[in-house]
């Protein structure tokens, strides 16, 4: 069977190929609704598949973008990339979502398949130690967003929650329910986000005028977390509250409580910085300080959207508010 082309698909409905081309293209203003009804059912009948390789290189564009996430474990990136999906199906992109595990060189490596790949743009949750290639990206023009964490030293559109000031009013809350000893628990300080919480932490504690002890603050992989953790829930004086820096981190942390025997709301107050599943049918008494995923996801779609469009903006960094709930 011969493949179907524009050409038939024209003959079809009865028009040209120039105004087949304007349907395919999504240009119904140059078109009536009877012509783009007989369209659509031309091509229905004739089972027309578009050659979208041949549309790309004649319009300079595929219509597609690209997703890095920093590592797809986190809750978080799951729900932001959904957002950005859902904005790219209702503005007839397509997305390609790659997860790096927190590797630059596995993010350099999906940065250089992608534009080989010629995407339109990349939305990227940076690993921030691939700044030059960033740098370079940025300065070519390229369109490109970051979001969750900032990039220091680069003038770029980027997407980022609150993570200083909503730790700085965490560890009041717990000052305010008469906790000294607070600790902090932390996956390795190499990005923006870690760092931004663990200075919110440390301003509350000098605010209030307590000590900043380094035994009460691990920074650990998360292989390690539960070693330091006994190390921490074995001092003479242990902690009375923990802030814990993410999901991956809370479950580390829930699970050794567990292990120890100590309870959440007893013997430990827990407060977490991250979106988590189900929070809310929890029956223990632990806060959560909830980032507006979806907001994120659609304000980084959007600012990626309008660099594609060649819509003329300085690069802005637009910082979201968390609630504590």
């Amino acid at each position: 069977m011969e493949k179907v082309t524009m050409a038939d698909v024209a003959r079809e409905a009865g028009v040209s190929k120039s105004t087949v081309s304007q349907f395919l293209n999504k240009r119904y203003e140059y078109m009536g609704e009877k012509t783009k009804l007989k369209i659509e059912a031309a091509i229905e009948r004739l089972g027309y598949q578009p050659n979208f390789i041949a549309r790309s290189l004649k319009q300079k564009r595929t219509s597609m973008v690209g997703i890095i996430v920093a590592n797809i474990m986190h809750y978080l990136s799951t729900e932001i990339s959904r957002a950005i999906e859902d904005f790219c199906q209702d503005h007839d992109l397509h997305a390609i979502v790659c997860n790096a595990d927190d590797d630059p060189e596995k993010e350099k490596r999906y940065i250089e398949m992608l534009r080989a790949k010629q995407v339109d743009g990349l939305i990227i949750f940076p690993t921030e130690l691939n700044t030059e290639l960033y740098a370079g990206m940025i300065k070519e023009g390229y369109p490109v967003v970051f979001v969750d964490r900032k990039v220091e030293m680069l003038d770029a559109f980027s997407v980022v929650t609150d993570n200083r000031e909503s730790t700085y009013k965490a560890i009041q809350s717990f000052i305010a329910n008469g906790h000294r000893h607070i600790a902090f628990a932390v996956q390795p300080l190499i990005v923006s986000t870690r760092k931004e919480r663990l200075e919110g932490y440390k301003n509350a504690m000098v605010e209030a005028g307590l000590p900043i002890r380094p035994e009460f603050i691990i920074e650990s992989s998360i292989g390690e977390m539960k070693r330091k953790l006994e190390e921490l829930f074995s001092l003479e004086d242990p902690p009375t509250a923990l802030f814990a820096g993410n999901d991956r981190v809370f479950l580390t942390v829930v699970e050794f409580l567990k292990g120890k025997g100590l309870k959440i709301g007893q013997d430990v107050d827990l407060i977490v910085f991250d979106n988590i599943p189900f929070a809310n049918l929890m029956d223990k008494p632990i806060s959560f300080i909830m980032q507006p995923a979806t907001e994120m996801g659609m304000k980084a779609a959007e600012l990626l959207f309008d660099q594609i469009n060649k819509v003329e903006k300085e690069p802005q960094k637009f910082i979201f508010p968390s609630e504590m709930v």
